[in-house]
């Protein structure tokens, strides 16, 4: 069967062999059968069959089209990450086709051979053989293999372009499906497709001077050029991020003129780690003990009590520690521990903060105040998992009322991974209604850290983009921002 998902379709213009964009999503739509290319039951396994079936625009069903050098390209399944393959580098009429990790072999080459009518033909680099439907069947589920290439209309395609390459941003995506970003943050991208501001600003020790660093194009990736130029031969810190949402929630650090704090609290860095985001350059916001930024949005736009919001963040599991608490999303504007229901933020580290759990982290969990919780309960989440990838999507959802949904996935490849989706806790405290005050807060939890209190952060971790919404997300709008996060390829 095939995995029905959200259906994203924004152009309905065939492509060609010689206006194939590298960045965008394509449909392929058979000539025969009208049926679409299909990773089978959207696996992500390798060796899962490639297949035909009514057309559903699901991620199982989108691929984009990789540069490979003379006049080739892979073809990489957008659910999956994982590219169209040639069984066991066969040259024979009738070799099965399927998807497999990307290890650049001429088997997981093809190039695009025009036929009338903007169908193209897929043309495999190792046999010269071209990709059909089986036997011209019409069928859901009928096979898609390599034949002697003939011009067959069951060896016919047409490339249907589909949301997610340069034409959407998560922020759009969320727009799309009525739950609007009220805050976007990222030193790594544009989070609109149209979003042409800065993205955040550096500090240099040389002469305290600032610059704003923003996107290379509309809804492209971070100025890193600019950030090196200016930065050359002294240290800059990141002093803020700046919303990308146009509600003005700014993420300065805690310790600056706009957002004063204790006396320890610092910016963090901004070179201590560099990255790719679809081959170019960026930065992220590194942040250690010490380090932790802050808006009051609750005025502009954020939403407050129990009124229903939705975040993600782009983190790593390869900088983690169990200090309190790495956290985006919803906090206190009086930057005190206000009691349950007063934050409702990601966290993603490996504190274990009601005891019992499985394993060493790190895991996405709810920060509610008063708790980091797993699921529903101060009770160890059997769902749980450990998410260590260099790159992890998490994300939260919480209708203010009765029900949260928090998951998770690795950023590069696959799709969310659901690790509660139920009843808001009301032990050891009660969390219905939620009582959230609309502060945001990046890199610590809510009680930290005021010049009144004057406590320090305890965390580390790392932050590369994230949103929150108004409204509670869907799960096909999720699944979309997911999507797009793992197609904009962090390396």
């Amino acid at each position: 069967m095939a995995i029905v998902g959200l259906l994203l379709t924004v152009a309905t213009t065939p492509a060609s062999a010689a206006t194939v964009d590298t960045t965008a999503w394509y449909v392929l739509v058979n000539h025969n059968s009208g049926k679409a290319l299909d990773v089978y039951n959207a696996s992500t396994a390798d060796g899962a069959n490639v297949v035909q079936w009514t057309r559903t625009n699901a991620n199982n069903q989108q691929f984009q089209f990789v540069d490979a050098g003379g006049g080739y390209y892979q073809i990489k399944a957008r659910h999956s990450g994982k590219m169209i393959d040639v069984s066991s580098w066969s040259t024979a009429d009738g070799a099965a086709i399927h998807q497999w990790t990307d290890h650049g072999g001429a088997n997981q080459q093809f190039r695009l051979a025009d036929s009338d009518g903007g169908y193209v033909r897929l043309i495999n680099r190792n046999s010269n053989k071209a990709v059909e439907v089986q036997n011209a069947a019409t069928n859901d589920g009928a096979n898609v293999v390599q034949y002697s290439d003939w011009g067959g209309s069951n060896q016919q395609w047409q490339l249907v372009r589909v949301d997610g390459g340069t034409g959407s941003g998560p922020c759009d995506l969320y727009s799309a499906g009525g739950t609007p970003c009220v805050a976007a943050h990222s030193t790594t991208r544009a989070l609109y497709s149209a979003y042409n501001g800065d993205l955040y600003q550096v500090r240099r020790s040389s002469d305290n001077t600032t610059r704003n660093i923003g996107a290379l194009t509309p809804g492209g990736v971070a100025n890193a050029a600019a950030q090196d130029s200016f930065c050359a031969n002294t240290t800059c810190v990141i002093t803020v991020l700046f919303d990308q949402s146009g509600h003005g929630n700014d993420l300065w650090y805690q310790g600056s003129s706009v957002v004063p704090g204790s006396p320890q609290t610092r910016p963090a860095v901004a070179t201590t780690e560099s990255l790719t985001v679809g081959g170019s350059k960026a930065y992220s916001l590194y942040i250690n003990p010490g380090t932790t930024y802050w808006r009051d949005g609750h005025l502009t736009g954020v939403p407050t009590g129990s009124a229903p919001e939705g975040m993600y963040m782009v983190t790593s599991g390869t900088h983690v520690n169990s200090g309190c608490c790495f956290d985006y999303g919803n906090s206190e504007t009086t930057r005190k521990a206000d009691g349950p229901g007063a934050m409702d933020a990601i966290y993603f580290g490996t504190s274990c903060w009601f005891g019992g759990c499985s394993g060493t982290g790190p895991w996405v969990q709810a920060d509610l105040e008063w708790g980091l919780f797993p699921g529903g309960s101060s009770t160890w989440n059997p769902n749980q998992q450990a998410f260590t990838s260099k790159f992890v999507t998490a994300t939260l959802k919480n209708n203010g009322t009765s029900r949260f949904a928090i998951k998770g996935s690795n950023a590069q490849a696959g799709s969310l991974y659901t690790l509660w989706d139920g009843a808001l806790p009301n032990e050891p405290n009660v969390y219905s209604p939620m009582k959230k005050q609309g502060a945001i807060v990046l890199g610590s939890g809510g009680d930290c850290c005021s010049p009144e209190v004057g406590n320090i952060n305890d965390s580390a971790g790392t932050f590369y983009e994230g949103a929150m919404v108004s409204g509670y997300p869907s799960d096909a709008t999720e699944n979309a921002v997911q999507a797009n996060i793992a197609a904009a390829d962090y390396r």
